[in-house]
């Protein structure tokens, strides 16, 4: 298949990319490289997606195009190349920076979605998966959350463009036929995370001796899922992508910020200090996913246990950001 990714230079989009040339598929990547966190971070992980591929960018099975999906002449040369499928994975991530700068966030979430999607209405045929978030259920806590449930809250900026964003797949899918997937992700984490969320940022932390802004009681909980997991839902997805649906993928397990803290600290080899704080706004109590209908639909089996998927990252980290005398570098 040829396969369009946006966002592919980042932690999920990196991982995918890698999976889809494993298996025989030509890739384009359509990625900004915006400081949002440091650049140099996601041109190593196309330096990655070059050695899995064994060759360089546009050299072989993936190519790589530096620009924004707002830019909509961009966009409509990149889709003259006749896509089989397009995983749009570019967004302004984070449910505690979109409070800052929510236009910012309504612009590059919603408009940049309706740019592919009007050049998806010249071609109908294409596969159109498209990445939200498990933000999108709010405070509900009739748990776990099931994709039916009714979802008109959402209580972050963030969340809002990412409920929005399905609403726009299915009303372009409802009146030109794309066949759409929605997938609601919960909380992935592994190796190339961001290091602005809250797991890098706690390894991170934790190895240097600072104290971890703990936020709460420690009683909240969310459903990690490992980027493996995710991923391999994300390629089914692509396989069996037809009507319009929209699936949870998680691990379909919690785990209480103080019980994250603790297995951190236990793969770490450090007892970490805590730095109490009050919840913050847009924080949801619990994060919960039901993934029946991804398993019966699309055979999703996540298989790694959030204890494990935490040293394999904290192994990653020690390799990969932190030279010799254990100051981390800025990954």
């Amino acid at each position: 298949m040829k396969i369009l990714v946006t966002g592919g230079a980042g932690f999920i989009g990196s991982h995918l990319v890698e999976a889809l040339v494993k298996r025989g598929d030509e890739v384009v990547i359509l990625d900004s490289l915006n400081d949002f966190y440091d650049p140099a971070i996601k041109r190593g992980n196309l330096s990655s997606i070059e050695r899995t591929a064994g060759a360089a960018m546009g050299e072989g099975p993936v190519e790589f195009v530096e620009g924004d999906i707002r830019d909509e002449a961009l966009v409509g040369r990149l889709f003259e190349r006749d896509f089989d499928a397009v995983v749009h994975l570019a967004a302004m991530a984070g449910v505690r920076p979109s409070l800052e700068d929510p236009l910012h966030y309504q612009d590059v979430n919603l408009r940049g979605t309706m740019v592919l999607l009007e050049e998806l209405r010249k071609r109908p045929q294409t596969r159109f998966v498209f990445a939200s978030s498990s933000s999108v259920y709010g405070g509900n806590t009739d748990v776990p959350f099931k994709e039916s449930a009714d979802v008109p809250r959402p209580v972050s900026p963030y969340a809002a463009t990412k409920r929005s964003g399905e609403l726009l797949c299915y009303t372009h899918h409802h009146l030109y036929g794309i066949p759409t997937t929605c997938l609601r992700f919960f909380t992935v984490f592994g190796p190339r995370q961001r290091p602005e969320m809250a797991i890098h940022k706690f390894v991170r932390m934790t190895l240097e001796g600072e104290p971890l802004p703990f936020f709460g009681d420690g009683s909240t909980r969310r459903d990690y899922t490992y980027v493996d997991d995710i991923v391999d839902g994300v390629v089914r997805s692509i396989d069996r992508c037809e009507g319009y649906e929209i699936y949870n993928l998680g691990e379909s397990e919690t785990t209480s910020l103080s019980e994250l803290v603790a297995m951190i600290g236990e793969a770490c080899g450090v007892e970490p200090v805590l730095d109490r704080r009050p919840m913050q706004p847009g924080d949801v109590l619990i994060t919960y996913a039901d993934t029946s209908k991804a398993r019966k639909e699309l055979g999703y089996a996540p298989s790694t246990k959030v204890a494990e998927g935490l040293k394999r990252f904290v192994a990653w980290y020690r390799e990969n950001a932190m030279p010799p005398g254990g100051s981390s570098a800025s990954i």
